[in-house]
């Protein structure tokens, strides 16, 4: 689905997933969106009633006895009713969910109160947070933006006299690193250029493990230059998310059927390294592009597997950015939260990219 990205691991168990009519899905659909406004067991008749699906009672009951066979929905206990599964939640969110979309009166007022937010950076990731938990009726988080320092972008190479050369490496958003050399022999400018441009045409946006692999095929030199930005490039890495600006924990609370839920939402609002942990494994589109939807940990994260947490990136790839998301519990409603991480992340990054209009925060010198 586009604009939406799940796990790989995810996308290989969508796979085996039985497949279902059109029937089943709008079946499917209904309960889910029933149960997300009030998680209380769906009954065929309260379907009947309500949907005008065009065929008998008997019909609805047993295509909801097949939902139930390939384990989309289940029945709690001897309830009548059917409530979705995780199996369930992951069919609709990556095979139903089309278009979610907030409504342009709900878009004006995100839009509103971040104008009237002070022009600062901190207001404004307070008030998204606020905007975030208050729209989508779950908690949220909004990590504090920071300059992405791990791609190479060029090098330099720069007689001094006679051995001495002067490294200047430039990485992705500004950031300078200069490291005086010693070579064992003395080179000439135009061959310490020569040298600069092949490792500038070979590792163009790399990151430092993609710089390994082709440092390789180089000559000692280039090697020895090059493992150099490597080692300053890999002291640039951000220790991790330093900032996080929450909300709405307070509210979701209460939605949590027992207190296993409860204690795993307040893990991701205390501990900013699980956070981290998960934050790091997001595509490196910005600007609320693409959607990553966590249903019950995934299979990867045991920490979580009573949460759905929805994130995203915002700003610049390159340059000045972060991630913001919401989490709550598995049934909440993944139309409105999508569609309000999508929407918050996009403001954001219009409002950075007018406070810095190259995309990225001014060069900043690191001289070592």
């Amino acid at each position: 689905m586009r604009n939406l990205i799940i796990p790989e691991n995810f996308m290989e168990d969508f796979s085996q997933f039985p497949q279902l009519t059109r029937r089943q899905e709008d079946i499917l659909t209904y309960i889910i969106r029933a149960y997300t406004e009030n998680p209380e067991p769906v009954s065929s008749k309260a379907l009947v009633d309500e949907q005008k699906l065009g065929v008998s009672s008997a019909t609805v009951r047993n295509e909801m006895a097949r939902l139930e066979e390939m384990g989309y929905i289940s029945a709690p206990h001897t309830s009548a009713g059917r409530v979705p599964t995780t199996m369930g939640y992951r069919y609709f969110v990556r095979g139903l969910l089309d278009k979610a979309t907030l409504s342009i009166n709900e878009q004006n007022k995100i839009v509103e109160r971040l104008n009237a937010a002070p022009n600062a950076l901190d207001q404004w990731m307070k008030q998204a947070a606020t905007l975030l938990a208050r729209t989508a009726s779950t908690a949220s988080i909004v990590t504090a933006p920071s300059t992405e320092q791990g791609r190479f972008k060029h090098l330099e190479l720069i007689s001094i006299q006679g051995r001495l050369v002067l490294l200047v490496l430039v990485l992705q958003g500004g950031i300078v690193h200069q490291r005086m050399l010693n070579l064992m022999h003395p080179l000439t400018q135009e061959q310490l250029s020569a040298v600069a441009n092949r490792l500038n045409s070979l590792c163009a946006d790399n990151s430092a493990a993609q710089m390994r692999i082709k440092a390789r095929q180089l000559t000692e030199l280039e090697r020895d230059v090059l493992e150099l930005a490597i080692e300053l490039l890999e002291k640039s890495l951000s220790p991790g998310i330093q900032t996080v600006y929450q909300d709405g924990l307070s509210d979701i609370i209460r939605s949590f059927p027992d207190q296993h839920g409860a204690q795993q939402a307040a893990r991701v609002y205390e501990e900013p390294a699980f956070l981290d942990l998960i934050v790091r494994e997001l595509p490196d589109t910005s600007n609320g592009s693409e959607i990553q939807v966590i249903i019950a940990g995934d299979g990867r994260y045991d920490e979580v597997n009573q949460l759905s947490i929805i994130l995203t990136r915002y700003g610049a790839k390159h340059g000045l950015s972060g991630a913001l998301g919401v989490y709550g519990p598995t049934h909440i409603n993944y139309d409105r939260a999508i569609s309000t991480v999508k929407f918050v992340a996009g403001q954001i990054t219009d409002k950075l990219a007018r406070l810095t209009p190259s995309g990225s925060p001014g060069n900043e010198e690191v001289n070592e």
